[in-house]
């Protein structure tokens, strides 16, 4: 089976929304990116970071998700990274109430070394000098590096993001970072001017509008599917980036024609994580749950049309 190489935040968020809040809960950009993958075949790592605070069960759902934790450093007497934020109304904006670093402040990733010839790297939410470091541990050029970042590390670390950027197949960020990343308000000129900057492929995701693909003069836009209920939006990104990721570690094809199949398989698994608080949906989403959803979204898309 190919290889998936996930790096990102291992952590606890604390959520508030219209519809309730949690205390502290299974979070992190790497745990929903490698909860998304785990629905294809695939061998996938984690590399992160906790505090010895972080509870056994749920690196235990990792491994039982088949994820291999043996690059998620457990820290002696360190506590773990910890968001919290509160969602307007709209679900589509927030406030973040606090950001604790913890262990993350002084992360050195180490790559398992059966993972340093992954066929795909999926570079999570984390500084851009982290991400690179990743990319150094490599001992083969991966098919596909994929990175998500977001407008703090634009904000704070922009000459690195910058560095790293440049040693990417694909960047996913949403709409907002988009436009700020690339100085440019139309999204066809913002990804015109990213591609500039090394990807060759952008994707820009739009929330409860979808996802846009683009590559060269090339685009493609994937809605989301409609739900009667949105619980928490949290990780509904890196969702997306994991079903994205697994998808073309497992189809072993990385074309321009096949991504816009990835992107379809990250707006259904996204559409499913949306639907409770934290983690809690992914944990229990069966197979057939993802294939009867592949066919509303077929449904959604696909119509005749002469010409």
């Amino acid at each position: 089976m190919n290889k998936l190489l996930i790096v990102g935040t291992v952590a606890f968020d604390a959520i508030e929304t219209p519809f309730g809040k949690t205390d502290k809960i299974l979070g992190g950009a790497a745990t929903y990116i490698g909860l998304s993958a785990s629905h294809f075949s695939l061998q996938s790592a984690i590399v992160s970071v906790v505090g010895d605070d972080f509870p056994q069960e749920y690196l235990n759902l990792l491994t039982d998700s088949n994820i291999d934790i043996s690059g998620i450093e457990v820290v002696p007497g360190g506590k773990t990274f910890f968001w919290s934020g509160r969602y307007h109304n709209d679900l589509n904006s927030r406030d973040t109430l606090a950001t604790e670093l913890n262990v993350l402040a002084d992360f050195q990733p180490k790559v398992p070394q059966n993972f340093t010839n992954s066929d795909i790297v999926m570079l999570g939410n984390l500084h851009p000098l982290v991400q690179s470091s990743v990319l150094d541990q490599m001992t083969t050029q991966p098919k596909l590096v994929v990175l998500d970042t977001m407008n703090f590390w634009m904000d704070c670390a922009l000459p690195e993001l910058l560095d790293v950027i440049k040693r990417v197949d694909v960047i996913t960020i949403n709409d907002e970072e988009a436009r700020q990343l690339s100085g440019e308000y139309s999204l066809v000129k913002a990804a015109a001017k990213i591609h500039t900057m090394g990807p060759k492929y952008v994707v820009i995701k739009k929330g409860e509008h979808g996802a846009l693909l683009f590559h060269n003069t090339e685009v493609f836009f994937a809605p989301a599917l409609p739900l009667e209920e949105v619980f928490d939006p949290t990780g509904a990104g890196d969702t997306f980036a994991g079903g994205f990721s697994g998808y073309l570690t497992q189809s072993e094809n990385i074309s321009f024609k096949n991504m816009k199949n990835a992107v379809i398989y990250g707006s259904n698994l996204a559409s499913f994580c949306v639907e409770k608080f934290g983690t809690e949906r992914m944990q229990t989403l069966k197979k057939q749950e993802v294939v009867s959803r592949l066919k509303q979204f077929k449904s959604l898309t696909q119509f005749d049309i002469e010409l």
